[in-house]
């Protein structure tokens, strides 16, 4: 329709409202007649509306972990679902986390969407830029544009550490990816009794307490289940796109007690074992043919596994402990899955929902030969002292619990891992090849003579695109009028349908932390990457999957044409792909924008403030001297509480009033140092908590009051580093995992009663050791030889 007669021009800043309208508009209602826009709705596949859409991805979850695959944890859930469905016994992700989500929700290669590792570096190159750009749609933006609900719960490891506090622009937060809404934590890790920070849709929560019996697991699961019921209560038609990120089961390894309980005694026969009797399953059901072999014990330097007969019966009964947590973890994941698909059998929509499960990558190494209960103090990247304590010898029924940060020994990881080799961070088959099932009884119905068991080639960058082609959603070429990226991914329908198609998934480059593979028709090329050493193409062994699907025999000196091949092959794709440059000996990735110098000031916290994030707190201390600087209004001599905390039960400090006597707790990554610094006398007071680095990453610590020193470690304890404290700065309240769990269980929280003004950090200069001046000291003696 025109414009009124009379009225104002349409120009090039002024559009005719009118304009497309397909009515009629008169100068009255009674002249007039209505139009509407069409509403967005998806296609179908099929018959009837789309489908709904669950994708349930695991952390650090290997192969064989669960019954489908092997194991003999009870998983009821996931066993109906892959009777009803399908078993992809040959798909492939990324050996870490952040490159494999981004793969997964995008369909590009993780290189090109700028997650060249995980989400906890930005050393300003391409590759590492961790942010999916806007002319790269998400799964959850196409489907959101073409009708779908769209929510997240769990884990989303997908925006920059340095991106993740509440003043940050939220870009690439889950709701600025297309989700309708998220609940869960923005990191990669977390605690499951105490997460260090909620964040619900586009703000992090402020939470003193968490309720009793708290669980991150089952939270996340509550969520996932309110956003589909309330979905249900105010649309019965749209469907929706769910995905459930779990951070269970990567470390600290955390479970229900009664959940262990059930776990109890199932693993006194050691890891050999156990990955003898999952491979014979594997066997029996299909997933590899017979003739296939078992590799030996990882014996390679640094991921070694020993006999489990050569350990002591205290050392057995200790990792079988970590072992039951695990397989307790696993447990609960799939009683959590069935409330989940209960509740879509009660809305009568289960069999009209796509029901995708798998891992972001395999099992893990991190626990080293003998598993850890300080999960913080080895999971580290800088060089450490001789001195430094890997591990913290605590009561074992701790194992698994809020007090303990654990994670089991690489044995387990191995046996996760079964019947492949190596672990999470290797391109070897025991990082990247992962369980998968996919079951939509409504639109994938199984042939009676159909093993459900499909042994095709397939990597995470195909679930976007056979997600989108099952949903019968086109993926757009243009999105908000800009072109989009191709995606590098294929849909794998074909092979779903019928088991003896071919997959269309021919050739696959992966590359994580130096350790490289190219895939190409039954070939792999792979590298086991030592840091520091030259890339050459002497690192390449060669395994021909089609006969030999654990790697076990290196054929490239037989084959050298092929292996020349696909070095090249790899090459070109790196380049393409963006997968340069190639971590070395330089120390680059410790580097960070020059924005993040404004981190490094003095900061005030006033009473009141929320948690400060964890990335945010810890450049206030990390590997430097510091000063924390408390002033007090009106101190009153009942008055009592915490001044200020930072961290958690994997390391941290506080200062706090109790019984009228000023006290300080520091958590040396699990192992309490507590000192007495006096009486606090009434009045206006400054305390001041004073740490020097000094030499072997270590502080030294002294306490303050109104400038006078009143008390004092009694000798230097190792720098909180890495990931540790987790949990962030908070005034005047230990929130949520406490410092001190003897503390914790006399007062809680235990907020302080009396008149706080402020808390102020003042960060000294960085210590010779600092990663940071490390790199760029490397970085100017290469550059004076250039």
């Amino acid at each position: 329709m025109s414009a009124v007669p009379g009225g104002p021009t349409a120009g090039p800043s002024r559009r005719d409202p009118y304009a497309g309208f397909e009515g009629r508009v008169g100068r009255t209602f009674a002249e007039s007649e209505p139009a509407w826009p069409p509403r967005r709705a998806p296609g179908a596949a099929g018959p009837g509306r789309a489908p709904n859409i669950v994708v349930v991805l695991v952390d650090d979850m290997g192969y064989s972990d669960i019954g489908p695959f092997g194991s003999e944890i009870p998983t009821p859930v996931l066993d109906e679902l892959a009777g009803r469905g399908l078993r992809l016994a040959n798909y492939h992700t990324m050996p870490l986390c952040s490159p494999a989500r981004a793969a997964l929700l995008t369909g590009l290669n993780p290189h090109r969407v700028g997650y060249s590792t995980v989400a906890n570096f930005d050393p300003g190159f391409p590759g590492y830029g961790m942010e999916i750009a806007d002319d790269v749609p998400t799964l959850a933006e196409v489907l959101h544009d073409a009708g779908y609900a769209t929510y997240a719960v769990g884990k989303w490891h997908l925006t920059r550490d340095s991106a993740s506090n509440a003043a940050d622009d939220r870009r690439n937060w889950p709701l600025q990816k297309g989700f309708d809404r998220y609940y869960g934590v923005l990191e990669g890790l977390t605690s499951l009794f105490h997460p260090h920070q909620l964040v619900r849709d586009n703000s992090p929560l402020d939470i003193d307490e968490l309720p009793e019996g708290y669980y991150y697991t089952d939270d996340i699961t509550d969520e996932a289940i309110s956003m589909v019921k309330s979905l249900r209560a105010h649309d019965p038609d749209k469907p929706f796109f769910l995905y459930v990120a779990h951070n269970a089961v990567h470390g600290p390894l955390q479970a229900r007690p009664e959940d262990i309980e059930r776990q109890h005694g199932r693993y006194e026969g050691g890891w050999d074992a156990l990955r003898a009797t999952r491979f014979a399953r594997q066997i029996a059901d299909g997933l590899f043919p017979e003739g296939t072999a078992l590799p030996g014990r990882n014996s390679e330097a640094g991921f070694e596994v020993g006999p489990w007969s050569e350990l002591t019966d205290v050392q057995q009964g200790r990792c079988a402990r970590y072992m039951e947590v695990y397989a307790a973890m696993v447990a609960n994941i799939d009683r959590n899955l069935g409330r989940l698909t209960d509740t879509l059998r009660a809305l009568g929509e289960l069999d009209d929902t796509i029901v995708v499960f798998t891992s972001d990558n395999g099992g893990t190494g991190e626990g080293g030969p003998e598993g850890t209960r300080s999960y913080f103090s080895r999971f580290v990247h800088q060089p450490v002292p001789d001195d430094w304590e890997p591990d913290v010898d605590r009561d074992t029924g701790l194992i698994g619990g809020p007090q303990s940060l654990v994670h089991y020994p690489r044995g387990w990881g191995m046996a996760s891992n079964t019947p492949f080799r190596l672990y999470k961070g290797q391109t070897h088959a025991g990082g990247v090849r992962v369980p998968f099932v996919l079951s939509w009884p409504g639109g994938l119905p199984r042939a009676a003579d159909d093993p459900g068991v499909r042994h095709q080639y397939q990597y995470v960058t195909d679930i976007a695109p056979t997600l989108l082609d099952l949903a019968g959603v086109p993926r757009p070429g243009h999105r908000l009028g800009r072109p989009v990226q191709e995606p590098d991914g294929v849909s794998f329908v074909p092979v779903l349908r019928d088991g003896r198609t071919e997959s269309a998934h021919r050739e696959q480059y992966c590359e994580i932390s130096g350790n490289r593979s190219f895939y190409r028709d039954g070939w792999k090329l792979v590298t086991l990457h030592r840091p520091g050493t030259p890339y050459d193409d002497g690192e390449w062994a060669l395994y021909d999957l089609r006969t030999d699907p654990t790697e076990t025999t290196d054929v490239a000196a037989g084959h050298p044409g092929v292996v020349k091949e696909l070095a090249a092959a790899w090459e070109a794709a790196a380049w393409r792909n963006g997968v340069f440059p190639l971590g070395d000996g330089s120390g680059a990735l410790a580097l960070r924008h020059p924005a993040e110098e404004r981190f490094h000031r003095p900061l005030t916290l006033l009473p009141g403030t929320p948690e400060l994030e964890r990335y945010r707190s810890s450049l206030l201390i990390s590997f430097r001297s510091f000063d924390v600087t408390v002033e007090l209004d009106e101190h009153g001599p009942a008055d009592r509480g915490v001044l200020v905390s930072h961290g958690d039960q994997g390391g941290g400090y506080s200062l706090y009033v109790e019984g009228g006597r000023l006290r300080f707790a520091y958590n040396e990554y699990g192992r309490l140092h507590e000192a007495d610094a006096g009486p606090l006398p009434a009045g206006r007071r400054t305390v001041t908590l004073s740490a020097t680095a000094v030499e072997g990453l270590r502080w030294e610590f002294r306490v303050l009051v109104d400038g006078a020193e009143t008390g004092r470690l009694d000798r230097g304890v190792h720098q909180l580093i890495g990931m540790a404290p987790l949990q962030g700065i908070s005034v005047g309240v230990d929130r949520k995992s406490p410092v001190s769990w003897p503390l914790y269980e006399r007062h809680r929280s235990f907020r302080y009663t009396g008149g706080l003004r402020s808390v102020t950090y003042a960060p000294g200069a960085h210590a010779p050791y600092s990663p940071e001046l490390v790199a760029r000291a490397l970085g100017e003696a290469a550059a004076a030889f250039e």
